[in-house]
């Protein structure tokens, strides 16, 4: 299946308590208006559209860009897929409609500032701040295009198929032969031959043909220079008048890439990702929310690891992984503590430290300071083990504060499971 075969380069999974949970993306996901004009920056040819985010803004866009339209398609921004078939709180169907233009305005106003659950974001949904307008296109044909790093070539590899706008993995499961799959030498970069059998996989019924190579290209160097990790295009239309067009895509960003891509990382939305991640994030904490209830403090991605292994071993659920590295601070493990205890599920705290590079005298006047500051009103299990130990216990054992303390990692997931059975 291709977009599973997408899922699985791009993210990875972990299993607790008998439920999977999806693991932290390392990658910037932007909303479709932000990729549509990122790919016509690069000479893409892509749907005339507008997002905006007030009634007032929809009355303007109608007015001076499509005051000769009959019909709109209107699509909710959210940054999850299967928003067509999704159902917003309010109790309107479909974050997805094509209407007349007289009546775009009540639609947007029943999407804006509602919340929209489709399969992907889960019974939460999330918050639609913007709707994007766009022309409606006489589609003649449609296919599927993307372009994803693959493991087995070390590099991009281009993936196409003759027909799109439905389920992908459909069509992989019933016929293989039509998904073709062109991996490209990322030293050399896409060559007109690559480019040509990537059009040959998508079949154009009318499209001229060195057109559709030159779009190709176009899409290969978008890919390539902006750091992007995944460009899906689905469907990938060819109109009435014989033109290749993006009408719906994906873009995913490398984190790594941050650094030399601010303008596009600049795109980011926060309100349509885990709080808690946002926080973390900005504390420079790795953290993965999860379903349990006991609050995992750990430095150490191994350690924080084996800590809800243990956790579940002693019929515990771990409530997240939240990875303070070697070299926190005293105010990042105050931040540590005001994320877990955010959590409404979480019933008890686990700190589990082995000192090395990170002292533990560090973290337990961290743990101080935020029992003084959050007013913690669930029970905390603390293991401490490794450099300056003697230091940290003393801090703790002079705090007055209630803290359970343990001797090894065994014994501590024992108190933090025995503590939310209280």
């Amino acid at each position: 299946m291709v977009r599973g075969l997408l899922k699985q380069l791009s993210s990875r999974s972990l299993s607790f308590a008998g439920k999977w949970q999806q693991q932290q993306l390392r990658r910037l996901n932007i909303h479709e208006y932000q990729g549509a004009e990122l790919m016509s920056k690069y000479g893409v040819n892509v749907p005339k559209g507008v997002a905006v985010g007030t009634i007032d803004e929809v009355k303007k866009v109608i007015e001076s860009i499509f005051p000769n339209q009959s019909e709109l398609v209107v699509k909710s921004q959210v940054l999850a897929g299967g928003r067509g078939l999704g159902t917003f709180k309010n109790g309107l169907k479909g974050g997805v409609h094509i209407v007349k233009a007289d009546q775009v305005e009540d639609l947007a106003g029943k999407m804006l500032g509602q919340i929209l659950v489709t399969k992907q974001t889960g019974a939460e949904g999330k918050i639609v701040s913007k709707v994007y307008l766009c022309e409606k296109l006489s589609l003649v044909n449609e296919m599927y295009f993307a372009i994803t790093l693959d493991r087995k070539s070390a590099g991009p590899l281009i993936i196409a198929c003759a027909k799109g706008g439905t389920s992908i993995e459909d069509l992989a499961e019933k016929f293989p032969d039509s998904i073709v799959k062109v991996p490209i030498d990322v030293f050399k970069g896409i060559t007109d031959e690559d480019a040509a059998k990537v059009v040959d996989g998508l079949s154009p019924k009318g499209a001229d043909r060195n057109s559709s190579i030159e779009q190709v290209k176009k899409l290969y160097k978008l890919f390539s220079e902006t750091d992007c990790t995944l460009l899906e295009i689905n469907p990938l239309a060819e109109t009435a008048d014989n033109q290749l067009v993006a009408a719906d895509a994906k873009l995913n960003f490398d984190d790594n890439a941050a650094f030399r891509q601010k303008e596009i990382f600049a795109l980011r939305d926060p309100t349509q990702e885990d709080p808690r991640e946002v926080a973390a994030a900005k504390a420079d904490l790795n953290y993965i929310g999860l379903d349990g209830e006991i609050g995992c403090m750990v430095n150490g991605a191994g350690l924080a690891m084996s800590t809800m292994d243990i956790i579940k071993l002693r019929g515990g659920t771990p409530a997240n992984f939240l990875d303070v590295g070697g070299n926190a601070s005293e105010g990042q493990v105050v931040e540590a503590f005001k994320i877990l205890t955010s959590d409404d599920k979480v019933k008890a705290i686990l700190v589990n430290i082995f000192g090395g590079i990170m002292k533990c005298d560090v973290i337990a006047s961290g743990i101080v300071n935020a029992a003084k500051q959050v007013q913690l009103k669930v029970p905390v299990v603390v293991r401490l083990e490794g450099t300056n130990v003697d230091q940290g216990k003393r801090i703790l054992k002079e705090s007055g504060l209630a803290l359970i303390t343990a001797e090894d990692l065994d014994d501590a997931a024992k108190k933090a499971v025995e503590a939310i059975s209280k």
